[in-house]
């Protein structure tokens, strides 16, 4: 399903690469994709609740709800945020149901939201609460449960070295100032939803060898009550022919430029060199 487009490009240099303050009122975005990918995000909740959801009713859930719901009402006027309901810009209604915060987070937004506790005897903030309608090749049920180390076991950069800059990052998280980021994958379908790696050689979907940018807008910020973080993320896809020269060239580049073990992060294992190819055809 592609739905989004790709105003970001995190991969040329200085383009929020790393971490970077984000006023509240930026801290949800909407854009033009919010019908469809809303529309597709109440279907997935409704048919595949038990894969998209995890931890409901954890605590902080009803806490996260009860602040998305104050920064829509506040910072997007499109909304019409009641005691009982909302509105939302595509005139769906939305029972606040908080029984069920997380779906009902779900049917809020188009981001994805994960929430990460550090009790006094832990090391690493851990995974206790979500709602991952679009994962990128990974599933709630490998990761429920798991420190951010184990998280991001298959992310190469995230060493001994970087672990303890990002859980320090974690620590001193202040309320209400959020930090953004972005992340880039190429992958050969548009589907949104992907909780499982990619197989071997096998191509999904698309026989014609072609390719979309996934671009993960994330943030990260702390829960005033409970003191757990919070992670979300804004999923975009676009087809790579939708890019503009300058940013096709600019992908090969980073692509080219990357260790093997990133491209394969960024491409796909089995699908780097096939997508290189494709970008360079255009």
């Amino acid at each position: 399903m592609e739905l989004g487009y790709a105003p970001l490009t995190p991969w040329i240099p200085g383009r929020l690469p790393g971490m970077s303050p984000l006023a509240m009122e930026g801290w949800l975005h909407r854009d033009e994709a919010f019908e469809e990918q809303m529309a597709y995000r109440d279907r997935l909740i409704a048919e595949r609740g038990e894969i998209v959801l995890a931890g409901e009713g954890c605590d902080g859930a009803e806490e996260l709800l009860d602040l998305v719901l104050a920064t829509l009402a506040v910072h997007d006027r499109d909304y019409d945020v009641g005691d009982d309901a909302a509105r939302r810009p595509d005139g769906e209604t939305v029972a606040l149901d908080r029984s069920r915060p997380l779906a009902t987070l779900g049917r809020l937004a188009q981001e994805d939201f994960v929430i990460l506790r550090k009790g006094p005897e832990d090391a690493e903030h851990v995974l206790i609460g979500a709602i991952l309608c679009f994962p990128s090749r990974w599933s709630l049920a490998e990761k429920f449960g798991r420190p951010l180390v184990a998280i991001h076991e298959r992310v190469p950069v995230y060493d001994e070295g970087l672990a303890p800059r990002v859980q320090r990052l974690f620590d001193v998280l202040t309320p209400d100032r959020p930090l953004v980021r972005a992340n880039w994958l190429l992958h050969p379908t548009p589907e949104l939803h992907q909780p499982k790696l990619f197989e071997g050689n096998k191509k999904p979907h698309d026989p014609t060898g072609r390719f979309w940018l996934r671009v993960e807008r994330q943030s990260i910020l702390k829960l005033r009550s409970s003191g757990h973080a919070v992670f979300s993320i804004k999923t975009l896809v676009t087809s790579v022919e939708a890019l503009a020269e300058d940013q096709r060239e600019s992908l090969i580049a980073a692509l080219e430029e990357k260790p093997k073990a990133m491209q394969d992060y960024h491409g796909g294992a089995a699908f780097t060199q096939l997508a290189l190819a494709a970008l360079r055809a255009l």
